[in-house]
């Protein structure tokens, strides 16, 4: 093979590579064109949205059925008022839930709507009234390492003063014995 050959091969394959990470990028970011129609908006209010964002998928029983349009905060009441652009071929009663959901332990986070059993729909416009924030992972490990901490400590407390320097003492040799 001479050199040009050689050099259009490469080409083609660097192309092929930076094609490959823009679409990983575009699917990453959500900014793939998705097949949702017509759509209606409706709003919810969260206290705690995690890290939603525009452009997520709005999702009922694992199908994509929106998309999350705009996020914003509301002062007067310090919450987050979330509108969604729902594909009108999926009508949703008008107790619904919205709920934010995270894909996987570390993924992007999702809404997921929960039909009520209520007759009347969702129209364009509407307010979602039962809502669930997300779970937020570190107010979580933060609240367990607290509870465990407050554990030990009422442990100590709960120790007469004459066993407690016996119990420190037998509890640090078994802590530098050897396994």
């Amino acid at each position: 093979m001479d050199r040009t050959t050689i050099d259009l091969w490469v080409g083609i394959f660097v192309a092929l590579g930076v094609a490959a990470l823009l679409g990983l990028a575009m699917k990453v970011g959500n900014l793939t064109s998705s097949k949702i129609g017509d759509t209606y908006s409706v709003s919810a209010a969260f206290e705690n949205i995690g890290s939603l964002k525009p452009h997520a998928p709005v999702k009922s029983a694992g199908v994509v059925v929106g998309r999350v349009d705009s996020i914003t905060f509301d002062s007067s009441k310090y919450e987050a008022i979330v509108k969604i652009n729902i594909d009108k071929r999926y009508p949703f009663p008008k107790d619904t839930f919205a709920n934010i959901y995270t894909a996987g332990l570390l993924g992007e986070q999702y809404v997921g709507l929960e039909a009520g059993g209520d007759e009347d729909t969702l129209k364009n416009g509407d307010k979602i009234i039962k809502t669930q924030d997300a779970v937020v992972l570190e107010k979580m490990i933060s609240q367990f390492l607290f509870s465990k901490a407050s554990e030990n400590k009422s442990d100590d407390k709960s120790d007469d003063g004459s066993n407690s320097k016996a119990t420190k003492a037998k509890s640090t040799e078994l802590g530098a014995a050897p396994f």
